[in-house]
């Protein structure tokens, strides 16, 4: 039987001859032409932009990872016990909030002709994470600590975020940042685990930048740190909404916006059918009782407000960001402010509140 050979247009000759050539220049560098997304095609006289129609996204599984050799290879500091200041222990339970640390983020892309600048590096944060224990050591009243890290602790993945709709100016790599965020949450818990008797974790890891990247650090963290302490719980949350009860205190907990079906978020100013969705929580969980204080605690929007007035059934607070102000957010916002809060709960609605401002860098 004679094999039939299909006639093709000059067009479609043409494509053909430039997935060869894609086939070719990858094969020559010893990479398979599926792993290669794009690039250019040279060659004396002309140079070819290309999308390769063959490149598959990698899938990527956290639940594959291999924790345990990721952390054993990993170049983990060096945890020694920090300054005590003598305070009285007055407290049921002592809280750190942090939101929004967006490591790997570049605050300043432009050749340094952002609005208003800004420094976010690892040494910056080395310095942030002295003045987080500096603070608390300072202001402890309990040997309880709750520490609520409510998302967006990385700034994305290969400069996108998770729904990858727009790029995102980046002064670190993936590795790097991998590495900078474990050192990061190692260095803060381990030093705040030496002091208090008990140190419980929360980590919410369904937002809209970090997604799966900031639930991949957070598992190596929770391998890490459970491994290094005796007395560190760490509760990775994939939920957009998740919550726990310490007493008569029931927190509520989210970064706000997820990482794939609230295309606005849940905003700074709190809306009916937002109010309408945290009470719908609340009463599946059953959990509005009798002299029960609950708050709804997000991120996200960069912004501190505390509303306890527009619902009767909680409280709805919204956290500043652990990260200055993103290139974006100065040009279309302002420059803001970034630091995190502190909490000493001696009864229900008995606690004292400090705010921790950073000071701008340029």
């Amino acid at each position: 039987m004679t094999k039939h050979r299909p006639r093709l247009n000059e067009e479609e000759y043409k494509l053909i001859q430039e997935f060869r050539g894609i086939q070719r220049n990858a094969e020559s560098v010893d990479l398979n032409h599926k792993d290669v997304k794009q690039g250019w095609l040279k060659t004396k006289t002309a140079s070819l932009f290309f999308k390769n129609p063959s490149f598959k996204e990698p899938d990527f599984d956290p639940d594959k990872i291999n924790w345990e050799e990721v952390v054993k290879n990993a170049n983990l500091p060096n945890i020694s016990p920090p300054e005590q200041t003598d305070v009285s222990m007055t407290g049921q339970f002592d809280r750190l909030v942090i939101t929004d640390t967006h490591i790997g983020m570049n605050p300043n892309p432009n050749d340094g002709y952002s609005l208003y600048g800004g420094k976010w590096d690892e040494e910056e944060l080395e310095e942030r994470v002295d003045i987080v224990l500096h603070t608390v050591l300072s202001r402890r009243k309990s040997n309880i600590l709750i520490i609520d890290e409510l998302g967006d602790l990385m700034d994305g993945w290969d400069g996108k975020t998770v729904r990858r709709q727009h790029d995102l100016p980046q002064n670190m790599t993936n590795q790097t940042a991998f590495d900078v965020a474990l050192r990061f949450k190692i260095n803060l818990v381990g030093n705040l685990a030496q002091v208090y008797d008990k140190v419980h974790v929360n980590n919410i890891c369904e937002d809209n930048h970090s997604g799966a990247f900031g639930y991949v650090v957070n598992s190596a963290f929770k391998i890490a740190i459970e491994s290094m302490t005796e007395n560190v719980k760490v509760m990775n949350y994939r939920k957009f909404m998740n919550h726990y009860r310490i007493g008569k205190n029931v927190f509520i907990i989210s970064h706000g916006k997820d990482s794939e079906n609230l295309k606005f978020g849940f905003t700074p100013h709190i809306k009916d059918n937002q109010i309408q969705k945290i009470t719908d929580y609340i009463d599946e969980h059953f959990l509005y009782q009798p002299d029960v204080r609950i708050e709804f605690s997000k991120g996200d929007s960069h912004q501190l407000l505390f509303d306890h007035s527009s619902s009767d059934k909680f409280d709805y607070f919204n956290y500043m960001a652990f990260s200055p102000s993103s290139s974006w957010v100065q040009a279309n916002y302002k420059k803001g402010k970034s630091g995190f809060t502190f909490f000493n709960y001696r009864d229900t609605n008995d606690y004292n509140i400090h705010h921790e401002f950073f000071k701008w860098k340029k």
